[in-house]
């Protein structure tokens, strides 16, 4: 089944280990982007310089290249695309690009952040047919609008609730959003289930299908089968990830937010500290981590869970940050 086909994914090559090899066509999508293509009032060096690039993406770019630009403006945006391109070079993969970005203080524009994420859980995803995986696997790097209500927990895509926010009449789940301030325009936003899971691909490039992650239902298992197979990808482990109601008190050794609520949250009550119930509202989901191999944690850790959290901030957004599962989990030694 294919889907995300706007990301470039079908532009790389696998290694022996599943990871992604950057390759030439890979930095000509980049090249090719609206930021760097030639406009009618580009100069002829610039148009020069993009066009050479295309030809060949690895060629060196002097310093005195980019000032022959008569464009401030594509100065600096070929300044950041080509110190990109440098860095997913020396990595190689994907993969170690992306693990760099967060072990070194590494200046690299959001976007391409998220969109290496998107490219990385593409290729995770390849040949599996179920659209409520995919459908989960676009928290890990786009931004959800959070409504809870009779205590269903649904996520929808925060930039296609805001493109159509300027009025309603949208059915049921468009009146729920009205009625929690994220008012719609006409369209429609469906919540996807095991009977209607394979309208995901037949729609994902809209962004408009919605995920209830509430514990047990199907969304949350798929979002659970996501978070094992990241992690199971970046460090070779072989972990089991369920969703939990509470995390008991006896079992509670260590924790990992899913994102910058949920980390603040869970670190003070885990420190003994008071938790307002306003606050405790925004915890929207809860995990338990089991790992197959205990001599994968260190060993005040061996056979003991880890936790997930996720929480959204005060006004019902959740920005979930993946790469906490890779800095932050207790592992005898990092992948």
């Amino acid at each position: 089944m294919d889907f995300w086909q706007h990301c470039g994914y079908h532009l790389l090559e696998r290694a022996t280990d599943g990871h992604l090899i950057v390759t030439d066509d890979y930095l000509r999508f980049y090249f090719s982007r609206p930021e760097l293509a030639p406009v009618a009032e580009s100069c002829a060096a610039e148009r020069s310089l993009h066009q050479s690039l295309l030809d060949a993406p690895r060629r060196p770019v002097a310093a005195a290249d980019l000032e022959k630009l008569a464009d401030s403006d594509a100065r600096e945006n070929y300044q950041v695309m080509l110190r990109f391109r440098e860095q997913l070079l020396a990595a190689g993969t994907l993969e170690r690009f992306y693990v760099n970005l967060f072990q070194a203080d590494v200046a690299v524009p959001p976007d391409f952040i998220h969109h290496t994420a998107e490219v990385i859980l593409r290729g995770l995803l390849d040949g599996d047919d179920h659209g409520l995986r995919a459908r989960a696997a676009e928290v890990f790097f786009r931004t959800q609008r959070v409504t809870v209500k009779d205590g269903a927990v649904m996520l929808a895509d925060a930039e296609t609730v805001d493109l159509h926010a300027e009025d309603g009449g949208m059915g049921n789940l468009g009146r729920m959003l009205m009625q929690v301030q994220a008012p719609l325009r006409a369209m429609e936003l469906d919540v996807l289930d095991e009977s209607s899971h394979q309208e995901y691909f037949q729609r994902n490039g809209r962004r408009d299908t919605v995920l209830q992650i509430n514990p047990g239902v199907p969304g949350s298992l798929a979002l659970c089968e996501v978070l094992a197979r990241w992690v199971g990808h970046f460090h070779g482990l072989k972990v089991r990830v369920q969703p939990i109601r509470e995390i008991p008190d006896e079992e509670w050794l260590w924790h990992v937010g899913l994102d910058i609520e949920a980390s603040t949250m869970l670190n003070e009550i885990y420190a003994g500290a008071e938790v307002d119930e306003t606050r405790m509202r925004r915890v929207i989901g809860l995990f338990r981590m089991d790992f197959d191999d205990p001599g994968a944690l260190r060993p005040e850790m061996q056979g003991a869970p880890v936790f997930l959290g996720l929480a959204m901030t005060a006004d019902g957004v959740l920005r979930m940050k993946p790469q906490n599962l890779l800095m932050n989990l207790p592992l005898a030694r990092r992948a």
